[in-house]
Parts: structure tokens; C-alpha cells; sequence
């Protein structure tokens, strides 16, 4: 992570490759449909559930060994065939109509999505306010050579748009096209109405599987299971029964759910930069290429567990807008994950591309301090003294400091955590101060930013510390947010200049 600004993150990647300029303003689009088979993918369980129903007679004697068609199912057979045809011919027929009424657009500097037979549905999003998109292939998509679209928006609080399911080629397609025109690229008056064409991409790090597998061995849920092991043996050993060692069935069927979860989930994940964001690809069985602006990024967070601390390993996450507020746990979490597990040189290198500019002629040292440090090393400002008593082992890591371009939130002793928020992603701010606060003289200070894995807060900061820290941050906050400008990412991140060059440079090589 360097002090030069966007170069080894941002715009060092959009200088060769295939060009990716693309038109601002397009005439009307035209309205397409999803692919044909999209309901059947979709659907594929209730036909299944269709056909056990009918079918379950004849699953069953089959099984068995029996006749199909003994005297009773002979007589039933018929009503059976009438009935499963039936409700068979009506759910392909509602599959039909939900293909032929959903429609999409791209145009105008919107993309929208019509849908419904009864009732018509109409979603529409704003490019430049897109704040990440994906690409999501399920097995049995896969298998069809199909893909899934879907494009967060800001302040959303849903996905804005969802397309299921496209061509993998018209998916990667769309995509290009959403997210060169959201990060802000230059036009090109020779290509008036082309599309844009798939951004060149430089892959970054991967995770291999030997260090998944190692950091789920070694992860927090695998020490509380043992725990509960040694507890469940000495138990049962003490009293003499063999109930206790029941408790560990479900524990251990739980923590094999929790690994085959995590571990398909992270499964071949890599990293990648191109002139339309960070890309991240994982997935063992569903596949998902995400694409994250680094400009849109509110918060990130590193963390090291203690079991990971002799491998120096660490884990990243992220808040990007709508992402906290509609997935499933597990597929929330490794949305949200900007880095299942790496060593110190790959938070280094994610960190330069999240922030291209961190503020600061020495981020090797700041950012370390903010990992592994103590009290004030790397210029931050750490609890008093007097807060020994309350937090004997983390007084010394909890602190904080600020660049530029972020503040730096540390804490932790045993499970040491660095939050790191732009300047221009802070929403707002509380102080809190409880009883026991008031009496150590000692406040926290919470930063509010969108719902997901980092919750930014200083804890037991000296009370005048939080104060000053309370107004500087404000200032901060102000002053980035008058020189955003724009909300294409790209034009955030690098000049104007640096855009057109760089894209000209990428059509000459291309």
C-alpha cells in the first residue's frame, strides 16, 4: 500500500487491455426477456414436489419391489394422471406467462424490470447509483450455461434489480455496460451505441483451499465445540452416564453444516482489480463473480482470531449499502467478505484497493500499528491508564487515528480488530457514556454507516479525546463529502485526466 494515490490499485489496471469506453446517453433501449428456460431453473423444486406427490405410489412399489400397478393403484391411476396433468399444465403455463411478462431495459441512465401477470411489478434503478452488482451461477444454471444479475443500489434496502436468468454472456455483457457507465468512463464517438465491451481484469490474490480449510479448523465456533467436547466427557465421566456424549451429535451435524457451508462459499476465491471495480470470485457447487466499486465501499474491517495469530492470518470484511438488510445469513456474510482468510502482504494489498489513497507517507506503518500494535505506536491515541480496571487486556490496543482520507478505529487484545472508515462514508456519530464511563472519565464514540458485518466504534477513549475527536471527524466528514463531486466511483478515485488517458491507452494495446 503506497502514499502515491490510485496507482497500484485503481488506475494501474485500466492502462492496457481491451477498451472500455462506452456512450453516456443512449437512445431508448429495447425491451429484452430473460432466457426462456428462467422459470424452469427457477422452479425445477416445485416440479420435482409435482411429481413426488403424484408419483409417490409408484416410487414407492417400485422400491419394493411390487408391481406398479396393482388392483388399488389401477383404479386410482387414472384420476392420478387426470390431476397430476393438471396442476402440471397449469404451472408450466404460469411458467410461460411469468418468462413472456418479464422484460428489461437499459436506458436513460436507468435499468428497469417489468414483471408479473396479475400483478405488474416495475423496478427501476439509477446507474451511478449502483453499488455493486454480481454475478450468480447456481448448479443447475451452470449446468444450462446460465446466470444470475443482480445490482445493488443505494439506500435500496433490497436488491434493486434481479435478473434470473440470462445467458452467462449476455450476463457479463450487462454487466460491463451497468458498470462502465456507473464508474463514470469516458465516451467513445466512434462506437456512438456500442456496447461496452468486458473490462480487462488483473487478478490480485486467491485463497488457496489448504488455508480454508485451516482457518475453519482453527476458527472460533471449532474452539467452542471442543470446549463443549471436553465438558460433555468430563460430565459423563463424572457422573457415570452415557447421556451427555448425546449432546455432541447435534454439535458435531451443526459444525459439519457450518464448514461445508463456509467451505463452498470460499471455495477458489480470488481477487481481482479492473477499471469497473474489485472483483471476487468463489464458490464450490454456486458460483458467484462479484464486483465491488471501491468507491462505495462504507467501511471495512480486519480481524485475526487468536488461533490465527501464530499463522498470521487475517480475515476482511465489508459494509456496502443494501447488503446488510436482504440475504441469508450465510449468503450475507460471504457478500460482505472482502477476504475469507490471507496473510499480512494480502491485507496490504485489498487495503490499497479499497482506499487507493490512504493519507498518509507512511501507510506500511499506520496500517501495521493498526494490526499488531500497542499503546501509541504508528501516531495513535490510545485509552488512558485509569481504564486498566475495566478492560485489563484490551486498554492498550483500543485507540485510534486518522489520515487524510480515513479514521482508524483498533481494538482488541486477544481478538484484535482494525476498522477503517472514509472520510466521506460517515453518516453520522453518538457519544456514549454509561455510569461506570462517567466515573473512569471515558466515552465511546459510534460511527453510524450502513447496516453490515462493521459496527465502527471507539471504546474508552479519554473523555476529551472522544470530544476533539467528535468535532475533527465532523470536519472531516464535511470536507470530503464537498470535494465528492460526482457519484461515479471512478472520477472519485482518479482524475478526469487519468480516466480518458488511460482508457485511450487501453484501445491502443487493445
Amino acid at each position: 500500500m503506497t502514499a502515491e494515490g490510485p496507482e497500484p490499485g485503481a488506475s494501474g489496471a485500466f492502462a492496457s487491455g481491451a477498451p472500455a469506453r462506452l456512450p453516456v446517453d443512449l437512445p431508448d433501449g429495447e425491451w429484452l426477456r430473460v432466457h426462456p428456460a428462467s422459470p424452469f431453473v427457477r422452479g425445477w423444486v416445485a416440479l420435482a414436489a409435482i411429481a413426488f406427490f403424484f408419483g409417490r405410489d409408484v416410487f414407492e412399489r417400485a422400491l419394493q419391489g411390487r408391481p406398479i400397478l396393482g388392483e388399488e393403484l389401477a383404479g386410482r391411476a387414472p384420476w392420478l394422471l387426470l390431476g397430476g396433468g393438471t396442476v402440471l399444465l397449469v404451472s408450466v403455463l404460469g411458467f410461460i406467462l411469468t418468462w413472456y411478462f418479464t422484460k428489461y431495459q437499459v436506458s436513460g441512465g436507468y435499468v428497469r424490470v417489468n414483471s408479473g401477470f396479475l400483478f405488474r411489478q416495475q423496478r427501476q434503478a439509477r446507474l451511478d447509483r449502483v453499488q455493486a452488482i454480481d454475478i450468480v451461477q447456481p448448479l443447475l444454471a451452470r449446468i444450462f450455461g446460465l446466470a444470475e444479475l443482480k445490482f445493488e443500489v443505494a439506500d435500496a434496502g433490497e436488491s434493486a434489480v434481479r435478473l434470473a436468468y440470462l445467458k452467462i454472456d449476455d450476463a457479463r455483457q450487462l454487466r460491463a455496460t451497468i458498470l462502465a457507465r456507473a464508474a463514470g468512463v469516458a465516451l467513445d464517438p466512434s462506437r456512438p451505441a456500442g456496447p461496452a465491451p468486458e473490462a480487462p481484469e488483473y487478478q490480485v490474490l486467491s485463497v488457496p483451499p489448504s488455508r480454508l480449510v485451516g482457518s475453519l479448523l482453527l476458527s472460533e465456533q471449532s474452539l467452542f465445540v471442543v470446549l463443549g467436547g471436553v465438558a460433555s466427557v468430563s460430565l459423563s465421566a463424572a457422573t457415570g452416564s452415557a447421556a451427555f456424549y448425546l449432546y455432541l451429535i447435534p454439535a458435531a451435524v451443526g459444525l459439519a453444516a457450518s464448514y461445508w457451508g463456509l467451505f463452498n462459499k470460499g471455495y477458489n476465491f480470488t481477487a481481482a482489480i479492473s477499471p469497473d471495480g474489485i472483483r471476487l470470485r468463489y464458490g464450490l457447487l454456486d458460483t458467484q463473480a462479484q464486483t465491488l466499486p471501491p468507491g462505495r465501499i462504507q467501511a471495512l474491517k480486519v480481524t485475526q482470531p487468536p488461533l490465527w495469530r501464530p499463522l498470521g492470518w487475517y480475515r476482511m470484511q465489508v459494509n456496502v449499502a443494501g447488503y446488510g438488510l436482504v440475504e441469508n445469513a450465510g449468503e450475507g456474510s460471504a457478500r460482505t467478505t472482502l477476504l475469507p482468510v490471507g496473510r499480512l502482504g494480502d491485507v496490504m494489498a485489498m487495503l490499497a484497493l479499497v482506499l487507493p489513497d490512504p493519507g498518509t507517507s507512511e501507510p506500511a506503518v499506520v496500517f501495521g500499528a493498526g494490526l499488531t500494535g500497542l499503546d501509541s505506536d504508528g501516531g495513535f491515541v490510545a485509552s488512558p491508564r485509569r481504564v486498566r480496571w475495566l478492560a485489563p487486556l484490551g486498554w492498550r490496543r483500543n485507540g485510534f487515528t486518522a489520515t487524510d482520507t480515513a479514521l482508524l478505529l483498533r481494538s482488541g487484545r486477544w481478538w484484535r480488530q482494525l476498522v477503517v472508515v472514509p472520510h466521506q462514508r460517515t453518516q453520522s456519530m453518538a457519544l456514549h457514556q454509561g455510569p461506570v464511563a462517567r466515573r473512569f472519565r471515558v466515552a465511546d464514540l459510534v460511527l453510524h454507516t450502513t447496516p453490515g458485518p462493521v459496527v465502527p466504534r471507539l471504546t474508552q477513549a479519554d473523555v476529551n479525546a472522544a470530544l476533539a475527536l467528535f468535532d475533527e471527524q465532523s470536519a472531516r466528514a464535511r470536507l470530503a463529502r464537498k470535494r465528492q463531486t460526482t457519484e461515479q466511483w471512478l472520477r472519485q478515485v482518479v482524475p478526469e485526466t487519468r480516466i480518458e488517458a488511460s482508457t485511450q491507452e487501453g484501445g491502443q494495446h487493445g
